[in-house]
């Protein structure tokens, strides 16, 4: 993408089509006179009487308790330096982002305009009583140091410099076990720092309390080797002031067993790393650019056990890991602070987790068969839905333990239930879907490329390294649209219609009239259909030139599924196609189907519907409960439509018991655990989460999914096809370029699994 275009859709992300990032959202009932009575005047003096009495129920009756401030003076925003704190605010905006929707913590983000250091901390101050917990963010050392230490002992929140503390904690959690897998001792092994800034330094000191001898640890900054002789050092840098002077970096990395690097780019030669111990530690966190190439690394030496800051290599030593769930954990027991045995606990919960074996839907998302710890795996993935299920309580046991928590936790499975529950409020899996796509791209058509929607979607998927688009359309008109947005990337442009395209043509519809001479279609069919888009991109996935075909954003759906059914045939042991619409709702993804095929169908339909659509969740690493819904409750109605229903169910309880799916039941009991387990104890869906609902017609189906949609704003991947044979998938009519972009991930995903299922029978014959 060229540079100015990249910078257009930054901007645009951010200023359209409400500047910013975050917004406040009531959270109560204000539709009438009475609410709004409550809400303000002159209900709400009650809850402000009762605070004046004992200030503690201010987290009874406000949301303090779930609100953090991230606050910055804008001196060292990213890698921009001293920007100011209004330049800061995308920053802020952008980790109050990361709080929501890792953690489901609330943030008002608060640009300072001070540099003095006391101003800046009575400004904090003052403030503080709107907050549960403070998040420092992107202040310059040495003041980031005086301001955090001087808040942590003044206040009563818990308050963290997450640019410190983040790194060194996930750092601490990936030696841990990097000096396990080495077979090394903390207390003996020598530690490279190349960086002596507020990251570096809270990472040695954490690696202290690992066991860590401080002068075991050599560490530089911009200017060499940190001695006792220098006079430019910070008293926290003279604590590392234990190098020999003259010493350079090459020299000081023979012999060591771990590098740390949070500095420059390519400062770490491949001499220096074949110079280490051996099973070589190395840490190269400088981003974009490491202290040294991965790849490059990886291939000097087989015994390196390597982290970086990149999320295109194994082993990504990212904030996310840390700062959501501890703050969740220190909020949870309104703990007082944000101790040294709560960071610990922090580092030991993700050491252990790295450890335990890593749920399917971990493993989709990242295109691993099996991740299992090891040298790639010291330190859990971002998207491990586990994490803040372990290291939220193990901080809010840290903080009672260690006497800072005022509200502690008695009932501990009850409060991960909680933790749980509030992980189904953002879109995790369409990242996991994105993700689990750029583990293996493939090949894309966009059948209708010559629109500049369609075409912008591919341009994405591209950039993105989710697929690899071939463009269909008018060439001229695709070739100027490209111009346009700056896509500029050489991708295959084809169109069926023009002359160069005629002996491909001629292939493809020779190829379909072999295969279909006697069912009906003629030579002379399938020449003029081969000069429609759809037909001929049919034919390239068909033919083994494409991966997976994405079509549908300007005909309606019946016309763009008309000549797939043609052209691309049912997977083996499918007799009826589908369709399912994955809705990413506020409780989570829940899939409807069918939405787009079947009219009116039958209890046989039904229940092969239930599979195929169950087999594509589990295509997402989820775990299919399946509601067979209807108006009616397990027979509370005898018609026909209730009937066939049930007649689905039992179906499916006789041949695949261990399929977690009931019905016929009414919709609102399906998504409602509470209330069927206490209506309907008996039924297989008692106590669970339902994700899937298969509607009795396509009707029900169709128009719930919508509604849904349009009203409450549910993000919709679909309608994706379900059993065909190749990974073909129909976009609904005028979708936007986001769902464009969905569904080519999901095409290259599908593409992805009838691989593993094509090689697999290939070794079972």
């Amino acid at each position: 993408m060229h540079k100015d275009t990249k910078r257009r859709e930054a901007l645009l992300y951010h200023a359209k089509p409400n500047p910013g990032k975050i917004q406040v959202v009531p959270t109560k009932k204000y539709a009438t006179q009475r609410d709004l009575s409550l809400a303000y005047s002159p209900g709400v003096a009650e809850p402000c009487l009762e605070i004046a009495k004992d200030v503690n129920n201010v987290y009874k009756y406000t949301a303090k308790g779930n609100l953090v401030a991230v606050i910055t003076n804008g001196t060292a925003v990213l890698g921009l330096g001293d920007i100011g704190p209004e330049a800061s605010k995308p920053v802020m905006e952008g980790k109050a982002l990361l709080f929501k929707i890792f953690a489901d913590i609330d943030v008002f983000d608060i640009e300072v305009g001070t540099k003095d250091i006391d101003a800046f901390i009575e400004t904090v101050k003052n403030i503080a009583p709107t907050f549960g917990g403070i998040n420092l963010e992107d202040i310059k050392a040495p003041e980031s140091f005086e301001i955090e230490r001087r808040l942590v002992e003044e206040l009563n929140i818990p308050v963290m410099h997450d640019d410190q503390h983040g790194t060194a904690i996930i750092s601490s959690a990936a030696l841990l076990n990097a000096l396990e897998l080495a077979n090394k001792k903390a207390n003996e092994v020598k530690i490279v720092v190349s960086g002596a800034g507020s990251a570096a330094l809270a990472c040695a000191n954490l690696y202290l309390l690992l066991g860590v001898q401080a002068e075991n640890i050599i560490m530089f900054d911009k200017d060499g080797i940190l001695h006792a002789e220098r006079t430019d050092l910070s008293p926290l840098q003279q604590k590392y002031a234990s190098g020999k002077k003259g010493t350079n970096l090459g020299d000081a990395m023979k012999g060591a067993d771990v590098f740390l690097g949070l500095s420059a780019g390519n400062i770490l030669t491949p001499e220096m790393l074949l110079n280490m111990a051996h099973d070589p530690i190395v840490f190269a966190m400088a981003n974009p650019v490491p202290e040294i190439d991965y790849n490059v690394a990886i291939n000097t030496r087989k015994d390196i056990i390597m982290a970086t800051g990149r999320s295109d290599h194994p082993n990504q030593v990212n904030n996310v890991l840390g700062f959501p769930y501890i703050f969740r954990g220190a909020l949870d027991v309104r703990a007082t602070k944000i101790n040294e045995a709560m960071k610990m606990a922090a580092v030991h919960a993700l050491a252990e987790l790295a450890k335990m074996p890593v749920p399917e839907q971990v493993n989709i998302a990242y295109g691993e068969t099996k991740l299992n710890f090891g040298r790639d795996y010291i330190i859990p993935k971002p998207f491990d839905p586990r994490l803040i299920t372990i290291v939220a309580p193990a901080v809010a046991k840290a903080a009672m333990e260690s006497g800072v928590a005022q509200n502690p936790i008695s009932d501990w499975e009850k409060y991960e239930e909680e933790l749980a529950e509030r992980l189904g409020s953002d879109n995790k899996m369409v990242r996991l879907l994105a993700n689990r796509a750029k583990t293996d791209p493939k090949r894309i058509v966009f059948a209708e490329a010559d629109h500049l929607d369609v075409l912008k979607a591919a341009q994405i998927v591209m950039e993105e390294g989710i697929g690899k688009p071939i463009l269909l359309g008018n060439k001229e008109t695709i070739l100027e649209l490209k111009e346009e947005i700056g896509f500029d990337a050489d991708v295959p442009i084809l169109d069926p219609k023009t002359k160069e395209s005629d002996d491909k043509r001629m292939q493809y519809a020779n190829s379909f009239w072999e295969a279909r001479k006697r069912r009906g279609i003629t030579l002379l069919d399938a020449q003029k259909w081969m000069r429609e888009r759809n037909y001929f991109a049919a034919m390239m996935v068909n033919e083994g030139e494409a991966d997976a075909l994405v079509t549908g954003y300007s005909r309606s759906y019946p016309s763009t599924v008309k000549p797939i059914m043609q052209l691309i045939d049912k997977a083996p042991g499918v007799s009826r196609i589908a369709t399912t619409n994955m809705m990413m709702t506020n409780r989570g993804p829940i899939f409807f189907s069918d939405t787009a095929i079947n009219m009116n169908p039958t209890a046989d339909d039904l229940a092969k519907i239930a599979l195929m659509t169950a087999k594509t969740v589990r295509m997402f690493g989820l775990q299919p409960v399946v509601a067979m819904v209807s108006y009616s409750n397990f027979g509370s109605s005898s018609s026909e439509s209730a009937e066939k229903v049930r007649q689905a169910v039992a179906y499916l309880h006789k041949y695949y018991p261990d399929l977690i799916v009931d019905g016929e039941i009414q919709v609102d009991f399906a998504l409602n655990p509470e209330m069927l387990k206490n209506k309907f104890p008996f039924s297989k869906l008692a106590g669970k989460k339902v994700n899937t609902l298969i509607f009795p017609n396509l009707e029900a189906a169709n128009i719930n999914y919508k509604m849904l949609k349009e009203l409450y704003k549910v993000d919709s991947i679909g309608p994706i096809m379900l059993g065909l044979d190749k990974p073909v998938h129909i976009f609904q009519l005028g979708a936007s370029v986001e769902e464009m972009v969905n569904m080519a991930a999901v095409a290259v995903v599908d593409a992805q699994e009838k691989e593993k299922r094509y090689k697999s029978l290939k070794v079972s014959f």
